[in-house]
């Protein structure tokens, strides 16, 4: 291998004398001992003639300062692009003419760079004995390439030096270091050389030593050089390898900074090599494939950003957005719909109907909607259709319903008047207040809480009837025993101020059966005690300890669901059986429905406390029973007299239509 090493020495050093000493110099020719050298040269298409003019001299010039023949040195030579061709092998010249004649009529091949291809060539054909390889004569291969292999070269190239060939590359120009690396042998600094262009390709044998050719300055004397020292006859100069200018001094080396002299055109980022320059990104940047220009790394095609809505690029990142009228949450990744309607960022006077970021208004049924498209205005059905009210026509909005004067009830029809006052009750109304009612909807529930005090006989020794309101807290509005006549207490009710928040229910039957039904507040012994909850959602505390203590105390419970109001939370305060004591409705426009049906149950309730019972044969009796009689059929005297009329206008217009 010592051999080895030194032939090659002397044929690399040989090749710089070429080049670099005077004509007169070529005459002597270095002796050493006999070598296979085999040329592996790149004549891809990236190899331009004038280049590839510069490579057939350097090879000229090389075989000029060999001992060639027979039994010296044997030199053959491969070409390769996309195919691998061989110019002449190890035995086909003898002489130095011939060598020089077969490099000059070289043809380039002009495609692909398949450096791998040629490397198995000249291992598996260049040098075999039917093509003039010698045993035991070491074998070496000198690539010269100017680009990036297109195949393998690792693999192909570790078979070679294992079978014995000595592998030395030269890259010039465009050529990859790694590339040139993995086929070269060991170790690189002696076997791997980069020169800027075809040029320079004599620096190809300047760090070789020229022992066997006269007086080596370089070796024999403290030369000073900091790089590169290159002997001459009986002188020598520095060189500095390349990427490096040599200093005043010519001794030393400065790298070449591209980078710090503008020579370079990187979009961000330059890296200076001595004479060269790589470019890089800033961070969040990727480098393009032109290996200048950058791109910001898109991280929401990575796929992974889970947003809701959109995904944002950003430098070294990403964020989340939402479509317009939504928000984003604290999460940064999901949306919520902008609901100005539950904000109360709106100006609608009954109903707002959200969408995102925006709302439209609306009213409740029975009032319309009008031009400013935010206000509403009650249809008075009362007036505008035959409501057929016996004794009073009360308007709501779209709808109505009938009253009765203070002594009688409403028939079941809902229309006529009759009595049902024998059933003397304490009533306790517990009324949800929460936010989740809404102020219009709580209008409507004090209108249902007067509908059913207009089915009660309410008087002192009557029906009392009290009233709390609940939310997060409770509040007696009034007690059993501050109010004695239903005109008082529908006043009250009106009164009443409606409180938001929470929905506790569980807490507002605990007050109701602590405090409600106590005899501070007029609960009276052996009446009956009837509680009514009225809600519109699920409760926010339990109910079931003290809706079983409202029973147990004796007291009969009906429960009035609307909306999200919970059916079992419901049934569990409701007495048996549950269809006579549980009601629920999806609207709140529709509870005066319930209204009626409340007290049709109440009044088949069989009083247990103080009835104040009437003979019927008295004479008091007689003359309330002529009294009512008389008032009826007063009536309807009056509605047959209307009803005539009617019908007289209706045959007039159809007789002046003929």
């Amino acid at each position: 291998m010592r051999q080895l090493c030194v032939c090659v020495s002397v044929l690399l050093v040989l090749a710089t004398l070429a080049v670099a000493r005077p004509k007169a110099a070529l005459e002597q020719k270095c002796k050493s001992g006999p070598v296979d050298l085999v040329f592996i040269i790149d004549s891809s298409r990236s190899v331009r003639p004038h280049e590839f003019e510069t490579m057939r001299k350097f090879m000229i010039d090389i075989i000029h300062t060999l001992d060639v023949g027979s039994n010296a040195t044997r030199v053959g030579l491969v070409q390769y692009s996309s195919q691998v061709q061989n110019e002449f092998s190890l035995k086909t010249h003898a002489k130095l003419q011939g060598m020089v004649k077969g490099i000059n009529e070289i043809i380039p091949l002009a495609q692909g760079t398949m450096t791998g291809l040629a490397i198995k060539y000249v291992m598996n054909h260049a040098f075999t004995a039917a093509e003039g390889d010698r045993p035991k004569v070491p074998n070496v291969a000198v690539i010269v390439t100017d680009g990036r292999p297109q195949d393998r070269v690792a693999e192909v190239a570790a078979e070679a030096r294992d079978k014995g060939i000595e592998i030395y590359t030269v890259g010039v120009a465009r050529a990859d270091m790694t590339s040139l690396r993995a086929m070269a042998s060991p170790p690189f600094e002696d076997h791997v050389f980069l020169v800027e262009s075809f040029d320079l390709i004599h620096q190809f044998g300047l760090q070789f030593q020229d022992k066997l050719c006269g007086m080596d300055l370089c070796l024999e004397s403290d030369h000073g050089c900091e790089h590169l020292c290159e002997s001459s006859p009986g002188s020598f100069h520095c060189l500095c390898q390349p990427g490096y200018t040599l200093n005043k001094d010519a001794k030393t080396c400065t790298a070449i900074d591209l980078c710090a002299e503008g020579k370079h055109d990187c979009d961000q980022i330059c890296i200076p090599s001595p004479g060269d320059f790589t470019c890089g990104c800033n961070i969040g940047y990727t480098l393009n494939n032109d290996k200048k220009t950058c791109t910001m790394i898109d991280y929401c095609s990575f796929g992974n950003h889970s947003c809701q809505h959109e995904c944002v690029d950003v430098l070294n990142g990403y964020f989340c957005r939402c479509a317009e009228g939504y928000m984003l949450q604290k999460d940064g990744k999901t949306c919520q719909m902008m609901d100005l309607c539950g904000e109360g960022k709106h100006d609608c006077e009954q109903i707002c109907i959200a969408s995102p970021g925006a709302f439209t208004c609306n009213c409740n049924a029975g009032y319309t909607l009008n031009n400013d498209k935010k206000t509403c205005t009650n249809l008075d059905l009362c007036n505008t259709v035959v409501h057929g009210c016996e004794h009073q026509c009360v308007s709501t909005p779209g709808s109505y319903y009938c009253i009765c004067p203070e002594a009688q009830l409403l028939a079941e029809d809902g229309k006529g008047c009759g009595t049902c006052r024998s059933a003397n009750i304490d009533l306790v109304l517990l009324i949800d207040g929460s936010k989740s009612v809404r102020p219009q909807n709580f209008e409507l529930v004090k209108q249902f809480v007067n509908q059913v005090v207009d089915s009660l006989d309410v008087s002192a020794h009557g029906t009392r009837v009290g009233l709390v309101q609940y939310s997060s807290r409770v509040r007696t509005e009034f007690s059993l025993n501050m109010y004695q006549t239903a005109v008082d207490i529908k006043k009250a009710v009106m009164n009443v101020e409606y409180m938001e928040k929470g929905t506790m229910t569980g807490l507002a039957l605990k007050h109701m059966v602590e405090n409600s039904f106590s005899e501070a507040e007029g609960a009276r012994k052996n009446v009956p005690r009837v509680g009514l909850v009225f809600t519109d959602g699920r409760s926010q505390d339990d109910i079931t300890e003290w809706a079983k203590k409202a029973k147990e105390a004796g007291i009969t419970m009906y429960a009035v669901g609307v909306g999200k109001a919970v059916e079992d939370e419901l049934r569990e305060i409701a007495s048996e059986p549950h269809d006579k004591h549980f009601f629920y409705t999806t609207d709140f426009t529709f509870i005066n429905q319930i209204a009626e049906n409340l007290k049709l149950n109440i009044c088949a309730e069989e009083s247990q406390g103080e009835i104040e019972v009437k003979n019927p044969c008295a004479c008091e009796s007689l003359v309330e029973f002529q009294q009512a009689t008389m008032t009826t059929l007063e009536q309807l005297t009056t509605k047959l007299a209307g009803m005539t009329a009617r019908l007289e206008d209706l045959e007039n217009q159809l007789l002046s239509r003929k």
